[in-house]
């Protein structure tokens, strides 16, 4: 491939610290959406390394169409119990045969959903989860063009992907809140903290207000006075981590579990069995949630395509959400410039020859040749991508 050709415009819009207003979401470990696409990325790489294991290669897969079903529970103090325990549903398509052999793509599913809830969810028995098996055999012809031995493999999906550089002092915020809140060590020193956080920023001109639910678990607590002391306890915990690491002199306020009505008892309480609300009836599907860097940014160039489960070898709705980022980014690093990348894919082609890639700035200042050399440089390794996904080192949200 020689140098790819590159659409660079200056954008008419400002960088996003100058907005007027800004908003960040994040969906956090215990979330009912952040759940299923990890569960669902954690199927995706099980399958992946089960095929190399067996076949040498990474057969045709997407197992992107996955849901939680949330189930019913009876919070108490000092502990109550889950009446229905949620159901994981597994749909989507891969491969269950090579050579007459029988490849488990069902227990591999089970196995890969028990071992991310065990790994991360400390109050939800992983056991206990209903699983139901809706995955079927690949379409055909997605399966052909996915077996055609070729150099570098060919998009399966006509898709696109976005991604921008560097994150904002709320982006920032907002990731770095909820990976604090969720912390080992923090889980450790505050165990009635539940893992299901989502955390809102909203930024107004110079002002941040950051909106914080965390569950809280239940057998911790042993009144609405216990429960109002603790959530008091979290506040300051947020507060501190905040005021720590403030630097740009903004005023940053904070709220948290808006909705508690001690006076209603447990009742008007976020209280939780397990610490996240897909206990009771909230419902989680792959999708929905935070896109490759952490985030929700409507303020921000962003691709709607779900990454989670979709196969790492050629679907380029995944690959190219990441890539895009990484070409914002290492434009960033060597030019000191926001920017925003969009790379497009068409089905058939070569994943290293998308269809399009465009590159918005903020100045004009910068040479084309910088940003061509920068683009094609990344987009030459897009297969390193592959390699992260089947390995577990890059997160899809």
């Amino acid at each position: 491939m020689g140098k790819l050709k590159v659409d660079i415009e200056r954008t008419p819009d400002s960088p996003i610290e100058n907005h007027s207003v800004e908003i960040v979401e994040r969906k956090g470990l215990g979330h009912p959406d952040y759940m299923s696409d990890s569960i669902a990325e954690e199927f995706s790489k099980s399958l992946a390394n089960y095929y190399l294991e067996k076949t040498g290669r990474v057969l045709h897969y997407n197992v992107d169409k996955l849901e939680i079903i949330g189930g019913a529970a009876e919070p108490e103090w000092n502990g109550g119990r889950i009446i229905s325990y949620p159901s994981v549903l597994f749909s989507g398509r891969a491969t269950d045969r090579y050579n007459e052999e029988r490849i488990p793509v069902r227990e591999i599913a089970i196995e890969s959903a028990k071992r991310w809830i065990k790994r991360n969810i400390r109050f939800l028995d992983p056991d206990k989860m209903n699983y139901l098996f809706e995955t079927k055999k690949g379409a055909v012809n997605l399966s052909d063009a996915f077996d055609r031995k070729t150099s570098v493999p060919r998009a399966n999906d006509t898709s696109f992907g976005a991604g921008y550089a560097p994150l904002s002092e709320t982006e920032n915020l907002v990731f770095s809140i909820e990976r604090f809140l969720n912390s080992r060590e923090f889980k450790d020193s505050h165990p009635f903290s539940g893992e299901d956080v989502k955390v809102m920023g909203l930024r107004l001109g110079k002002r941040i207000t950051i909106t914080v639910a965390n569950a809280i678990i239940d057998r911790f607590v042993s009144s609405a006075d216990d429960y109002a002391e603790k959530k008091a306890v979290l506040k300051e915990a947020i507060n501190g981590y905040v005021s720590k690491g403030k630097s740009s002199g903004r005023e940053i306020s904070t709220a948290i579990n808006g909705m508690d009505d001690t006076a209603r008892g447990k009742d008007g309480c976020y209280l939780t069995v397990s610490g996240s609300s897909v206990e009771h009836g909230d419902d989680g599907a792959v999708g929905r949630g935070n896109r490759v860097n952490g985030l929700i940014t409507p303020g921000r160039v962003m691709s709607l395509e779900a990454t989670a489960g979709k196969n790492p070898i050629n679907h380029v709705g995944k690959l190219y959400n990441v890539l895009a980022f990484r070409i914002a980014d290492s434009i960033f690093k060597k030019t000191g410039e926001e920017c925003s990348a969009i790379v497009l894919g068409r089905i058939g082609e070569p994943i290293n020859e998308p269809l399009a890639v465009s590159i918005k700035l903020y100045k004009d200042t910068i040479k084309r040749e910088t940003i061509e050399d920068i683009a094609t440089s990344e987009v030459n390794k897009v297969t390193e991508i592959s390699d992260g996904f089947i390995k577990g080192d890059i997160a899809v949200c």
